[in-house]
């Protein structure tokens, strides 16, 4: 069944429907927002996620986007915890923590064979910038367009393709810088 005909059915009140749209999606919701936050935080952000999505899900009005509809609410949760620990850091500090966005994270749970990959790729992600990892998590990772990326963000897409080769080249110095 397509994610637009589980969409209708749960707008229509069928909660199978909404359950099976939550399963098919929940691993991609938790890794995105495990890329982004670390994962002491990801359990309960994808959580408030998933709240918002329920409660929005009835007003969806193109169930066809609706990848790109769930990731805009996703990076809004995760852009909300970002700026509160921001916030929080900023007045316990009396200034921003310019690293506290960007220490490495633990590796996202998976089979013993990919683990260290994960944990390595996970750890040149974490250090990026928040724009760049998050065009490189959403079209890479995520799979989604340019287009899909730049309505998740609420950017034109030429500013999506700027990030993601900025991105790619802040990955290439650091690989090279740990080559050296």
């Amino acid at each position: 069944m397509t994610d637009e005909l589980l969409v209708v059915r749960a707008q229509l009140g069928s909660r199978s429907a909404l359950e099976d749209l939550v399963t098919r999606w929940q691993r991609p919701v938790w890794l995105y927002v495990r890329r982004m936050l670390d994962s002491e935080r990801a359990d309960d952000v994808a959580q408030e996620a998933w709240i918002a999505v329920v409660r929005a899900l009835p007003r969806l009005r193109e169930p066809d986007r609706f990848a790109p509809w769930l990731f805009t609410i996703v990076r809004r949760a995760v852009l909300n915890r970002l700026r509160d620990q921001y916030a929080d850091r900023h007045d316990l500090v009396g200034g921003p923590d310019r690293g506290a966005f960007d220490r490495p994270d633990d590796a996202v749970p998976d089979a013993v064979d990919e683990l260290v990959d994960r944990a390595e790729m996970i750890d040149r992600l974490a250090g990026l910038p928040v724009l760049e990892r998050e065009v490189l998590v959403l079209h890479y990772l995520e799979d989604l367009s340019v287009q899909d990326c730049a309505q998740v963000c609420g950017v034109p897409s030429g500013t999506v393709k700027s990030r993601l080769n900025r991105a790619r080249r802040l990955l290439r110095e650091h690989v090279e810088g740990e080559v050296s």
